[in-house]
C-alpha cells in the first residue's frame, strides 16, 4: 500500500513544477511581446524633471511599491501612492514633470479612476501596464503596455499569479534599461545602500581607513617607535624613508625576533620590508581578502603609484562595518 505522506509530497512537488513552468513560460511570452511601447515608456521616464508615481491596487500594489523600491535604489527617484489614498488627499503628492505608473490586470480597477484622471487633467504623463488593450485604463494611457494572454499559475484562473510575476519582472526591465542608460555605477548603488550585506560588499578602504597613521622613519630609535604603536592602538608601526616613502612595518612579530638588545636599535634595524599595502579606491572586501591570506591585522593605505601612507585599515573595521 502507497504510503499517503509520499503520495501527498509527490502531489505537492508536481503541482510547485507546473506553477514554476507555467509562470516561467508566461515570463518567456512576455519577454517576446515587448516593443515600442517599452522604449516609449523608457523615453518617457527618461524625459521627466520629476519622479515616477508607481500606483496599483491589491496584488498589484505589493508588486508597484517593490518596483518603486527598485527604481529608487537604482537611480530613478520613484515612490508609491495607494490609489485609495490618493482619492483622499495624496493625490497632492502627484505633480506636473512626474510620470506616473499604473498596474492593474483587468484595467478597471475602480479605485484607479481618480488617479488617471488626475494625470489626464493636469497633463501627466501615463504608462499602463495591463493584460487588456480595451480596458480603461489602457485606454487612457501616453504608453500601453499590454502583458500577454498568460494562464495564471492556479488550474481556476483567479489567483493573480503568472499576471504579478509578469508585472514584477516587467518592473525589473524598465528600471535595469533606465539604469544601464544612465551609466548607474556600483558606487552610486552603495550610496543608496549603505546599510546590510550589499553596502557593506561595496564599502571602500577609504571609507574605513584611519587617518591618523602610526610612522617613524628609519633612523628613528626603537624607544620611540614603541611608543608610536602603544600610542595608536594598531599594534604596528610603519617605516618611511626621508622622502615619507614607506619602507617597511614593524609588527609584535619583529619585536619578538629582536628582543636581544630591541632598545639599543633603530626601526630600520627591525622592521619587515616591502610589507603588503592597498589602495583607498580597493573594496574593503578585498583588503579584508589580503589580512585573511597573510594572517595580519593591519594594512597601511597608500597613494596609488606611490608607497605614501595616507591611512590604515584593521581588520576590526572590516568586520564592524558587516565586510565578511
Amino acid at each position: 500500500m502507497m504510503n499517503p505522506m509520499t503520495s501527498s509530497t509527490t502531489d505537492f512537488l508536481k503541482t510547485a513544477r507546473r506553477v514554476i513552468a507555467r509562470e516561467s513560460e508566461a515570463l518567456s511570452m512576455l519577454g517576446d511581446s515587448l516593443g515600442d511601447s517599452f522604449e516609449q515608456a523608457v523615453s518617457l521616464i527618461l524625459a521627466s524633471k520629476g519622479r515616477v508615481i508607481v500606483s496599483g491596487m491589491g496584488k498589484s500594489g505589493h508588486i508597484a511599491r517593490k518596483i518603486a523600491a527598485t527604481f529608487a535604489s537604482t537611480g530613478t527617484p520613484a515612490h508609491f501612492v495607494h490609489p485609495a489614498e490618493a482619492s483622499h488627499g495624496d493625490l497632492g503628492m502627484v505633480t506636473k514633470g512626474d510620470v506616473v505608473l499604473v498596474l492593474s490586470n483587468s484595467g478597471e480597477t475602480s479605485e484607479l479612476a481618480d488617479i488617471i484622471a488626475h494625470t489626464r487633467r493636469f497633463g501627466i504623463p501615463l504608462i499602463a501596464v495591463a493584460a487588456r488593450a480595451e480596458s480603461t485604463l489602457m485606454r487612457q494611457a501616453d504608453v500601453a503596455i499590454l502583458l500577454p494572454p498568460a494562464a495564471e499559475a492556479c488550474d481556476t484562473g483567479i489567483v493573480p499569479t503568472t499576471s504579478t510575476t509578469m508585472t514584477l519582472a516587467l518592473g525589473d526591465a524598465l528600471a535595469i534599461a533606465l539604469m544601464e542608460h544612465r551609466q548607474f555605477t556600483p558606487e552610486h548603488f552603495r550610496m543608496f545602500h549603505p546599510g546590510g550585506k550589499l553596502g557593506a560588499k561595496l564599502l571602500k578602504v577609504r571609507d574605513l581607513m584611519h587617518s591618523d597613521v602610526p610612522l617613524v622613519t628609519e633612523t628613528t630609535p626603537m624607544s620611540e617607535a614603541l611608543l608610536q604603536i602603544s600610542q595608536k592602538g594598531f599594534g604596528v608601526v610603519g617605516v618611511t624613508d626621508a622622502q615619507g616613502q614607506l619602507l617597511g612595518i614593524i609588527t609584535d612579530g619583529d619585536l619578538r625576533r629582536h628582543m636581544a638588545g630591541l632598545l639599543a636599535m633603530l626601526a630600520g634595524d627591525v622592521m619587515t620590508r616591502a610589507p603588503r599595502t592597498v589602495a583607498p579606491a580597493a573594496l574593503a572586501e578585498q583588503a579584508l581578502a589580503i589580512m585573511h591570506d597573510r594572517k595580519i591585522t593591519c594594512l597601511f593605505v597608500v597613494e596609488p603609484g606611490t608607497q605614501t601612507a595616507i591611512g590604515i585599515v584593521h581588520i576590526h573595521d572590516c568586520l564592524r562595518a558587516g565586510v565578511i
